[in-house]
């Protein structure tokens, strides 16, 4: 049995594996890759495999960095069954048709600067109407059921307690007298997610293919964040500033309106509280996202996935999802006038990472507002504007134009769905039969190399942070069979173009931050000095360039 690791290398993002074994060929995820612009550009490549040979696909759960590219791989031949929890069909009948949308309204958007320029105009990844048609090939199905792919490779599907039907997927595969088993944890939730059931502790593997995007840090408990929560949103809105929360439509937006409408019943007796909590309460809240809303009624149509706290407040009338205030804008004209109301109020929108939707708008303009307050929940890849911003960008450039970030600007790690460091070292402790090996993927270097370290440490089990397109067999010894080279996905002369149209914004940043030192009055001569040289070396190494 092989895996090549096509995706989530050394990264978070373009989830792939591709697993060879019973003469079978099939995929664990197709995800897009988001955040850098050199990764995005991976997503119009053509896949390191022949789609038309893949037998069948497991898809861990809808987000689209796992299940965004399905419908470029039924686009390019693959017409095999994907297999995925029954929420997860729900879930993605919603966010791929979605994606192929954004897929077109980006294609459009460039499309109009490249016919300026006179170049030829570029097609979508995918359309809506594709994404639509490739929903024929899933099959869903539901946890705890083991399943035959065939009479020697079999498969269950888990709770994998990050959102609505996420899945650590075990998977057992029969080669003459030896069969493997290989976990696929897919992403790995808190034990504490408002509304989901924890992750499901599987008992034996052989290998274990875990992701790691907290695998270096700690998150802060439960009750903390929900003060903080509170708190954060108060303050702004005792200000008179609106709070922007820029959130993923399926998951973290159905936490956080669990988390308001909960709050109610903790400190009750404490006046402090229940005056930030009545504030709170006073202000509407906008759920400003097409897909968050439909997302919202796929979780109501799923309730016997809830935890059972959930499930009794429910039988008892309290559904967690709704309460006084809380307002759904479907239409773009209701999304804009959110932005023409003076009214101090609370906005979820997507993406949870700023890069695409409406949340751009209401970014554009909040950020220089220094009475509004940017509210990050989840994960931020690095690239991304919300990266941006979360590390202390002063300005950032949306829709061409160059905002200034003077808004109050927070992030609650604490709502992140991905399993922290303990929780993954206790995912492992929880073998009884403890993996001979662990790969990790969806990580970035840093989290990756320190959870390495205290896995190996603590545990003596051997670890592995593939690179993209290595192979590993899968024996009693782990060997790296060979390595696709990564392909040039541009050529030199539009790297330079590009090149060239990203330093023009830097220079304008640059001009930005110079003339702000400048005015500062405890600006040191020798500061002054130091400035004035580097510009000097930077206009004689753009001469060398005009003059070469």
């Amino acid at each position: 049995m092989k895996i090549t690791f096509l995706g989530a290398t050394r990264t978070v993002t373009g989830s792939n594996f591709l697993v060879e074994g019973a003469g079978k060929k099939f995929l664990v995820d197709c995800g897009m890759w988001q955040g850098k612009a050199e990764q995005e550009m991976e997503n119009s490549q053509e896949f390191e495999f022949n789609p038309s040979e893949i037998d069948f696909m497991l898809l861990t759960h809808a987000h689209i960095d796992h299940s965004g590219r399905i419908p470029k791989l039924y686009n390019e031949g693959f017409r095999n069954k994907v297999y995925a929890h029954k929420a997860t069909c729900d879930l993605c009948a919603l966010m791929l048709p979605d994606s192929g949308h954004i897929q077109e309204t980006e294609a459009e958007w460039k499309n109009k600067k490249r016919k300026r320029k006179g170049e030829e105009p570029i097609e979508p990844i995918y359309t809506a109407e594709d994404a639509a048609r490739c929903l024929e090939i899933f099959e869903p199905v539901q946890y705890d059921q083991i399943i035959e792919i065939t009479p020697e490779i079999h498969v269950r599907f888990n709770d994998a307690g990050h959102m609505l039907g996420s899945s650590i997927i075990e998977v057992w595969v029969k080669e003459g007298d030896r069969e493997i088993k290989t976990v696929f944890t897919g992403d790995i939730g808190n034990n504490d997610i408002p509304l989901l059931s924890p992750p499901t502790m599987i008992e034996d593997t052989d290998f274990l293919v875990m992701e790691s995007t907290y695998g270096s840090r700690l998150h802060m408990r439960n009750d903390e964040k929900a003060q903080i929560f509170l708190d954060v949103v108060s303050e702004t809105l005792d200000n008179g500033g609106t709070v922007v929360i820029p959130s993923f439509a399926v998951g973290r937006t159905q936490e956080i309106l669990y988390e308001i409408n909960k709050l109610k019943d903790e400190h009750s007796e404490d006046e402090e509280f229940r005056r930030k909590y009545k504030t709170l309460m006073k202000a509407p809240v906008y759920v400003d996202s097409p897909l968050a809303i439909s997302a919202t009624e796929v979780f109501r149509e799923n309730t016997d996935l809830f935890d059972e706290k959930t499930k009794e407040e429910i039988m008892r009338g309290d559904n967690p999802l709704e309460f006084p205030g809380l307002k759904f804008t479907k239409t773009a004209e209701e999304s804009k006038a959110l932005n023409e109301d003076p009214t101090p109020s609370i906005i979820i929108s997507a993406s949870g990472m700023c890069d695409v939707g409406r949340i751009k708008h209401h970014l554009k303009h909040n950020l220089w507002n220094p009475k509004s307050t940017i509210l990050f929940v989840g994960y931020q890849a690095p690239g991304t504007l919300g990266y941006n911003i979360v590390n202390g960008a002063k300005t950032v450039k949306i829709f061409g134009e160059e905002i200034a970030v003077n808004a109050r600007i927070e992030y609650i790690e604490g709502y992140s769905g991905h399993a922290d460091q303990e929780l993954l070292m206790n995912s492992i402790y929880s073998y009884i039969k403890k993996p001979k090996h662990i790969f990790l993927v969806h990580g970035e270097p840093e989290s990756q190399d320190i959870l390495a370290d205290k896995i190996e440490t603590e545990t003596k089990i051997g670890v592995t942070t593939p690179e993209f397109g290595e192979t590993y067999e899968l024996n009693d010894e782990i060997v790296m069979t060979h390595k696709i080279e990564r392909r040039v996905n541009k050529t030199i002369k539009s790297e330079i173009l590009q090149r060239l149209e990203k330093l023009k914004d830097e220079l304008k940043d640059m001009e930005v931050y110079v003339n702000q030192d400048l005015q500062d009055e405890n600006l040191r001569d020798e500061d002054i000095f130091r400035i004035n040289e580097k510009i000097k070396d930077l206009e004689k190494q753009i001469l060398n360039v005009i003059e070469g």
